[in-house]
């Protein structure tokens, strides 16, 4: 029986990466970021995605281990398979010289093995042909040769029709070339990881891009322990950061007068020393005299499953199953509040567009705020939907959006830190709203709850609905007081002479 593995194809991945996150996560668990719900359900989408892929495969038998301490066993019966004559195995296990890797599938054909490496993504990425790379040494190394290696992602042009065709789900595509290119590189990597792992304590490496890709670490609250919790040169946008850290500097404060940055963060770091806004009241008020009366509060929440779930959607397409509307018919109006929500089972667009044309009207002006998104879903709702295409179009035409201001900084606060997201703009505006209070606080948050919802206990069900219904709904109401808070800021600078500019 051989020994127990020091390195596996995800710690070898780590190491690439990082070798400080491989030691740290092969000896220091305790210092490992909490549990991300959302990555986990990542984690488990591939695993269903892979599940699925071994029916382009039919008849195969499973090497996976019943636990992750067990792979010796699988690796022993990995062989005994191929020694029975088997010609599809899913999870083949294979170890040379202490590496240990699994392939999700493993085929013959005649007297020739072809590897199959499954990806949930829509194309192969540079990690996963260096991930590959490692399973070609380790399996062609333990005596059994490989005539070809392909990632199997899926087809992003796939469109369903009917019951899932997982033949036209999945496409494959050769690595071999770009693996053999890593070979020499695999075998030198595997020498240096081995020796991390006889430190006797973490390697000192500094933090850099790597904590971020091609995969988030799951180390960063230790590693980035000594960088300022607020007011970092990391809150810098466009990428400073990491140049004036590289200089030395952690925390704003540090950075010199005449230090020169570029336009954006420029300004942030002009007005986080200032601590003031700025307000040009004529080109605001300008562009929001472009909004009629009613005023129709628009937000959508959308979820995005790999295997497309209902009839003419695609992989990763984004599917509107939500929306809170306020509505304004005119200044003194009293506010109006209308929501949808699917059910979490069936496909929530076609009811979810028939009320949004009947709420909607013939006319008035439609605020989203960053309204690319909700224009980009309601054109693909009526493409969907080609009976309802001219009333979707006429209300694709009439969106506008209220985020247009703040990112053109016609409004600033130093608060904002560069930024102009909902989230960023609401609590200096509107700081009596707050998603602080809410069970949902953003919308991974509101997909990720919205796609298990099937899978729940009716109490826990009708609690989740409530707080989709809430998180969606602040986003609107927010938006009605922001345009408010807006419009009163426009008025009192233009009594006092056009603008503001306070440091």
């Amino acid at each position: 029986m051989a020994t127990n593995h020091k390195l596996s194809k995800t710690t070898f991945m780590y190491g690439c990466q990082c070798p400080k996150r491989l030691y740290l996560h092969k000896f220091r668990d305790d210092l490992r970021n909490p549990e991300d719900e959302f990555q986990q359900s990542v984690f488990n989408a591939g695993i269903f995605v892979g599940d699925l892929a071994r029916k382009l495969f039919d008849g195969g038998v499973d090497a996976t281990p019943p636990d992750s301490f067990s792979y010796q066993k699988a690796i022993e019966q990995t062989q005994k398979f191929i020694e029975a004559g088997e010609t599809i195995i899913y999870e083949a296990a294979f170890q040379f010289e202490g590496v240990m890797c699994a392939l999700d599938i493993l085929v013959k054909r005649g007297e020739q093995w072809y590897g199959y490496e499954v990806k949930s993504g829509l194309s192969v990425k540079e990690q996963h042909v260096k991930d590959a790379a490692l399973q070609y040494y380790i399996i062609t190394n333990s005596g059994l040769p490989m005539a070809d290696i392909s990632i199997t992602h899926l087809n992003k042009d796939y469109v369903r029709q009917g019951e899932i065709d997982v033949a036209q789900l999945f496409l494959h595509e050769s690595i071999l070339k770009g693996v053999l290119a890593e070979q020499d590189f695999v075998a030198n990597k595997i020498k240096e990881l081995k020796g991390v792992l006889e430190l006797s304590d973490a390697p000192l490496i500094d933090i850099g891009r790597h904590c971020y890709d091609p995969y988030a670490c799951d180390f960063t609250e230790h590693c980035w322990a000594h960088i300022p919790s607020k007011n970092s040169v990391f809150e810098l946008r466009k990428g400073a950061g990491f140049k004036l850290y590289a200089e030395g500097f952690k925390h704003l404060d540090e950075i010199p007068a005449d230090y020169e940055l570029p336009t954006v963060p420029a300004l942030q770091l002009e007005f986080y020393r200032s601590g003031g806004e700025r307000l040009e009241a004529e080109p605001i008020k300008e562009y929001i005299s472009t909004f009629p009366y009613p005023m129709f509060f628009l937000d959508f929440e959308t979820f995005m499953p790999g295997i497309p779930e209902f009839e003419g959607t695609r992989p990763y397409q984004q599917l509107p199953f939500q929306f809170s509307l306020h509505v304004k018919r005119s200044p003194e109006a009293e506010l109006e509040h209308y929501e949808f929500l699917g059910d979490g089972i069936n496909d929530p667009r076609e009811e979810l567009k028939d009320q949004l044309i009947k709420l909607l009207e013939d006319s008035g002006s439609i605020v989203c705020y960053q309204v690319a998104f909700e224009k980009t879903r309601m054109r693909e709702l009526a493409e969907a939907f080609p009976d309802s295409k001219q009333a979707l179009t006429s209300i694709q035409e009439r969106m506008v959006d209220l985020m247009y201001p703040f990112q053109k900084r016609w409004y600033y606060h130093q608060a904002f830190n560069g930024g102009y997201s909902i989230k960023v703009v609401l609590p200096t505006l509107v700081p009596e709203l707050s998603y602080t209070s809410l069970n949902i606080r953003e919308g991974g948050t509101a997909s990720l709850t919205y796609s298990q919802l099937r899978y729940q206990e009716p109490e826990v069900i009708a609690q989740q609905r409530s707080d989709l219904l809430a998180y969606c709904k602040l986003d609107t109401l927010a938006m009605v007081r922001i345009l408010e808070k807006l419009n009163s800021m426009v008025e009192s600078a233009l009594k006092a002479g056009g603008a503001l500019n306070e440091k």
